[in-house]
């Protein structure tokens, strides 16, 4: 490091370009691209005068050894077919449009004696941060394919030569680093620079989504026209069952923690599993195990109504646990009502009841998993033992949901752990948030309800912006309390289009499938 009044200096910088930039950028690029064909002066102001934003020089030891240009345009132009005098107005920028959604990349080069140092990487960041910044779809340009020319007989054609680079079995010198930077090839374009004999005309067209933005393809967007939020704030109750003397000392409670989560501004509060078996404490007479499931139907209308006016009076989203419920043709399904701080109300059932909910209830299972649209993006519910499935996750996901909610109701630990250790699963192969909410406590007396064992938490996928642990929020087990945690929509995004790993992005179609079949009439 040199230095200069006390202070360090960088002996390499990345800076935008000024005029007095100019001189050394016209001798860069006649050095890459001989004098003939390298910017002129006047190219260079001109890129300058129509976005100074967006044109970068690296700097080494005073020397400026690398270049990038770029310009905004709108994607109608950046996605068709076009050459780069076309697009670029013969390197002068003049095409661009300061309301242009997409970045299009002029230009990027690096001094030969300087290509070991990742400066092209570093402008490529560059871009990439002004992308995100100005909140733009993406970056979009030709790139070339230098090893063409000297393989086409091999491959056949330019398309069988970048099918082989997107493979892995050949290496070209440019296309390969772009491929490796997280650009996509979208297509060829023809006659880009005819001058370019190395790639005999040719470009390979490239984009690179911005990963904030949530509307990308493999991130469904809401139907709604309100933009979804960058951040969700989830509650999830940790509901201790103890017995009650009537339905409003009921409604007390629930009404209790709806009035904490809405009181920390909480986008959504989840309740448990079952946790209207506590009304069955009401009563407290021994019955046969099918009848106190229907007896406790019978207060379908009070849980719908209770669930409801919450979410409309505390302006919050209420995912309602589940509540045993009598169908017109007699069967008795677990279903979670999701109550929306619109006044509107949501069904969805467990479709896998437990072998002990199937003998001791007499429970059936529901025939469809459809997500629920919210205020926050569509969200999916599965109801405890549907968390274990992992094809009814991805089929939430596949929907466009972002947020799992699972409530949940476990006896023992063992059968905690099977629900927590698939949630988990189901973050990260779907690169979602999972929310899970239990009850704790004990109802003697109540058919198969009498112990509760549960530690509710939240939970994320396993990368770079989230949690350590995979883990958001988590509860002491078996004591009653209420979990936060905000939840970025901005980082699944980032996940799942340039992640560690993406999950979604590589599946592989051409070797299986998931298909669900059509609901019954």
């Amino acid at each position: 490091m040199a230095r200069k009044n006390g202070e360090r200096i960088p002996k390499l910088r990345l800076r935008l370009a000024t005029p007095g930039d100019v001189p050394a950028l016209v001798e860069l690029t006649a050095r890459i691209y001989t004098p003939e064909n390298g910017y002129s002066a006047e190219m260079l102001r001109s890129q300058q005068t129509h976005f100074p934003q967006g044109q970068f020089v690296v700097e080494y030891e005073g020397k400026v050894v690398g270049y990038c240009a770029t310009f905004r345009i709108d994607e109608a132009a950046a996605l068709a077919p076009h050459t780069w005098v076309q697009i670029t107005a013969g390197g002068m920028a003049s095409r661009h449009k300061p309301d242009g959604n997409w970045l299009y990349g002029i230009e990027v080069v690096v001094h030969p004696d300087y290509r070991r140092m990742r400066i092209g990487q570093r402008l490529y960041q560059a871009r990439k941060r002004l992308c995100m910044d100005l909140k733009l779809r993406g970056i979009v340009f030709g790139g070339r394919i230098p090893g063409l020319a000297r393989n086409i007989q091999r491959y056949g054609s330019a398309e069988g030569y970048v099918q082989a680079v997107q493979a892995g079995r050949r290496r070209d010198l440019t296309l390969s680093f772009q491929l490796s930077n997280d650009f996509e090839v979208i297509g060829l374009l023809r006659n880009y620079v005819p001058a370019d004999h190395e790639s005999l005309g040719y470009a390979v067209h490239l984009a690179w989504r911005n990963p904030l933005l949530l509307d990308q393809p493999d991130i469904p967007s809401t139907a709604s026209p309100r933009q979804l939020p960058t951040t969700v704030r989830v509650a999830s109750v940790q509901y201790l069952q103890r017995r009650i003397a009537s339905f409003e000392e009921f409604a007390t409670q629930v009404e209790y923690f709806t009035d904490i989560a809405a009181d920390y501004n909480a986008d959504f509060v989840v309740f448990p599993e079952l946790i209207t078996l506590q009304l069955l404490s009401i009563e407290n007479t021994e019955l046969p195990a099918t009848r106190v499931i229907r007896r406790l139907s019978q207060y379908t209308p009070q849980v719908k109504e209770l669930f409801g006016r919450l979410a409309v009076h505390y302006n919050i989203n209420i995912v309602a646990g589940t509540h045993p419920t009598e169908q017109d043709n007699g069967d008795i399904h677990n279903v979670c009502y999701i109550c929306l701080r619109d006044g509107s109300i949501h069904e969805r059932e467990k479709l896998h009841p437990t072998p002990s909910e199937r003998i001791t209830w007499n429970i059936s299972g529901g025939d469809s998993a459809a997500t629920v649209p919210t205020d926050c993006g569509p969200i999916g519910v599965m109801i405890c033992y549907d968390s274990e499935f992992p094809e009814v996750a991805r089929h939430l996901v596949d929907q466009g949901a972002l947020i799992l909610f699972v409530p949940f109701c476990t006896d023992v630990r063992e059968g905690y752990l099977r629900v927590r250790y698939c949630a988990q699963a189901r973050a990260v192969e779907n690169q979602c948030y999972v929310v899970l909410s239990g009850n704790v406590g004990n109802l003697p007396g109540v058919n198969n309800f009498d112990i509760q064992y549960g530690q509710s938490c939240i939970l994320t996928p396993s990368d770079f912006p989230f949690a350590r642990d995979g883990i958001a929020a988590d509860s002491t087990p078996n004591s009653e309390t209420v979990l936060f945690a905000d939840l970025h929509l901005e980082s699944l995004a980032s996940a799942r289009n340039a992640g560690a790993v993406q999950n979604l992005k590589d599946r592989r179609f051409d070797l299986y499938e998931t298909r669900w079949l059509p609901r019954p009439r």
